[in-house]
C-alpha cells in the first residue's frame, strides 16, 4: 500500500523527467518497496554461502550466545520457546553440531580427586607407624600416601595427597607430627573432624630403636648412654635429646588436646601390633568407621624379622614384608641405663595412662 501511494504522488511529475531518469526512479522505488516487504534478516545468503548473513558477521560461537530472534524471520519470532531453541540449534553450522557431549582425551582421564586427609597417623617415630599404614592401606576403602608427606610440619604449602574416590578416606603418615608444636593447630585449621592415630610403644624400647636406626646411618655416633644422660651416675637424663623427648607422650598429648577431643584420637599399641596385628587393625577400622575387611587371614609372623608380614596377595608372587630397616636387631644397652630410663619415664607413663584411659603396661 505504501508503494502504491508513493507512485500516485510522483506520477504527475514523471512527464518532466527524461527516460533514463524515469528508469532510475522506478528502480529506486522498487528497491524501497522490496526492502519494506522483505527485511534484511530474511534476505537469502549469496549463492554457495550456507551461512545466514548475521551469522557471517558475528561468527558461529557468538551467534549461539545471542537470542534466537536476532537472526529469525518474523514467522520464526512467533514460534514457541521450545521451537526457538530447536531453530537455534538448527542454525549452527553442520561442523559444530554434536549428538553428545565430547569426552576428554583418554590421557587426561584420572579417577578420584585429591583431598585433604580424613585421618592422619601422627606418631610416634619408631613406634610402628609404617606397619599400621601398610596394614590399613590394603583396605579397599582407604587410600594413603606412601611416603611421609610432612605436610603439616615441613611442607605446609606443598603437601600432596593421593587421588581418592568419593567412597574412600584419605590417609597420610608422618610420625614427627606428634612432637611438632604447630601441627595440631594446623590440622585443626584444616578440619576439626580429622581423625588422628598415634602408635605408641614403651618409650625406653622406642628410644633404643631410634638410636639403632640413627647409628646405622651415622656409624661414628656417640654411645647411647652419652646421649641419653647428662650425668648417668646421678641418673640425670638429657631431655633435650630427641630420642628421649619423643617418649614424653603425656606432654605432647596435652598440646593435641587443646585442639582435638580425646574421642578423635586412637592409640595403637606398638607391642600388640607385633603380637596381634589383626586385633589392632580391627580397632583401627572401627575407629575409622570402616567395615572389618583386614583380618587375621591377611597376616603371618615372620620369625626371621620377628615381625608380622602380609600374606601373599593373589596378584603378587611373594608376601609383603616391611623394609629391612623394620625389625632390625637393637643395639645392646647396659641394664643399669635401661633401669634408670624406666625410672625417668615412669611418672610420664602413669600420667599418659590416665589421660587416655588405658594402661599399656610398660613397667
Amino acid at each position: 500500500m505504501a508503494c502504491v501511494l508513493l507512485f500516485s504522488r510522483l506520477l504527475p511529475f514523471s512527464h518532466r523527467l527524461r527516460g533514463t531518469s524515469v528508469c532510475l526512479l522506478s528502480l529506486f522505488l522498487s528497491y524501497l518497496c522490496y526492502c519494506a516487504l522483505f527485511p534484511d534478516s530474511a534476505v537469502m545468503p549469496k549463492s554457495g554461502d550456507p551461512t545466514p548473513s548475521c551469522e557471517r558477521a558475528d561468527g558461529a560461537k557468538r551467534l549461539l550466545q545471542r537470542s534466537v530472534s536476532s537472526c529469525a524471520s518474523p514467522l520464526d519470532a512467533r514460534t514457541s520457546s521450545v521451537e526457538a531453541s530447536r531453530l537455534k540449534t538448527d542454525q549452527r553450522p553442520r561442523s559444530s553440531l554434536r549428538t553428545d557431549t565430547p569426552s576428554p582425551p583418554m590421557s587426561n582421564l584420572k579417577f578420584g580427586n585429591k583431598k585433604l586427609p580424613n585421618a592422619i597417623i601422627v606418631g610416634v617415630k619408631k613406634g610402628g607407624t609404617r606397619a599400621v599404614l601398610e596394614f590399613i592401606r590394603i583396605h579397599p576403602d582407604v587410600r594413603a600416601a606412601g611416603t611421609e608427606t610432612h605436610f603439616f610440619d615441613r611442607n605446609y604449602d606443598r603437601g600432596l595427597m593421593p587421588r581418592t574416590l568419593e567412597s574412600q578416606i584419605t590417609m597420610e603418615k608422618t610420625p614427627s607430627y606428634f612432637v611438632t608444636k604447630e601441627t595440631p593447630h594446623r590440622i585443626s585449621a584444616m578440619s576439626q573432624d580429622t581423625k588422628l592415630i598415634v602408635v605408641v610403644r614403651d618409650p625406653v624400647t622406642r628410644a633404643i630403636s631410634d638410636y639403632t636406626q640413627t647409628l646405622s646411618k651415622t656409624p661414628d655416633l656417640p654411645s647411647f648412654q652419652d646421649l641419653a644422660f647428662r650425668n648417668q651416675s646421678l641418673g640425670i637424663v638429657d631431655m633435650s635429646w630427641n630420642a628421649i623427648r619423643i617418649g614424653l607422650y603425656a606432654l605432647h598429648l596435652e598440646n593435641w588436646l587443646r585442639y582435638f577431643p580425646l574421642a578423635q584420637i586412637h592409640f595403637v599399641s606398638g607391642e600388640r601390633l607385633i603380637t596381634d596385628p589383626a586385633g589392632e587393625l580391627a580397632r583401627v577400622q572401627d575407629f575409622l568407621g570402616l567395615k572389618r575387611i583386614v583380618t587375621d587371614k591377611h597376616f603371618y609372623f615372620n620369625r626371621t624379622k620377628g615381625f608380622p608380614c602380609l600374606k601373599k596377595p593373589e596378584s603378587s608372587g611373594s608376601p609383603r614384608c616391611l623394609g629391612k630397616s623394620k625389625g632390625r636387631t637393637h643395639v645392646q644397652i647396659d641394664r643399669d641405663a635401661i633401669e634408670q630410663l624406666r625410672d625417668f619415664y615412669r611418672p610420664y607413663n602413669v600420667k599418659f595412662y590416665e589421660m587416655v584411659g588405658h594402661d599399656f603396661k610398660w613397667e
